[in-house]
């Protein structure tokens, strides 16, 4: 998947839109930084969260973090291959290491997203600190 079409936000996680659809995933520099990830919990079908909220918890060899919703909604569809195969997220954080598909609540929520160059420019920022 290419990423020039997704929308970012400052803890990297990426949504990828398609009509009220929002597909969401943790992005390429989140997954070094993550290295070897070896368990994800993904959320529950039918549930809702806010933007911001944590709608997965993702087990690294190095450390144990949430990810968080880039917009408010309900899931949808959650890719349950990761339970078995995990480190699909660090093969293809952009593809087959999706985690979750919402039906977004609000679409307006996606203009407070970074995208593509912003997110290069503020993952420069970070690295620089």
């Amino acid at each position: 998947m290419s990423t020039k079409d997704l929308k970012f936000t400052e803890k990297h996680e990426w949504a990828s839109v398609n009509g009220n659809i929002a597909t969401f995933g943790i992005t390429d520099y989140a997954q070094h930084q993550f290295g070897d990830i070896v368990f994800i919990e993904l959320p529950t079908m039918g549930k809702s969260f806010s933007k911001g909220a944590a709608c997965a918890n993702i087990e690294s060899v190095k450390a144990v973090a949430d990810m968080y919703a880039p917009v408010s909604g309900e899931v949808t569809e959650v890719n349950s291959s990761l339970e078995n195969a995990p480190e699909q997220i660090n093969k293809e954080p952009y593809g087959a290491g999706w985690v979750c598909k919402v039906k977004m609540a609000d679409a307006a929520e996606l203009d407070s997203l970074m995208d593509e160059s912003a997110y290069e420019n503020y993952v420069k920022s970070v690295e620089e600190k």
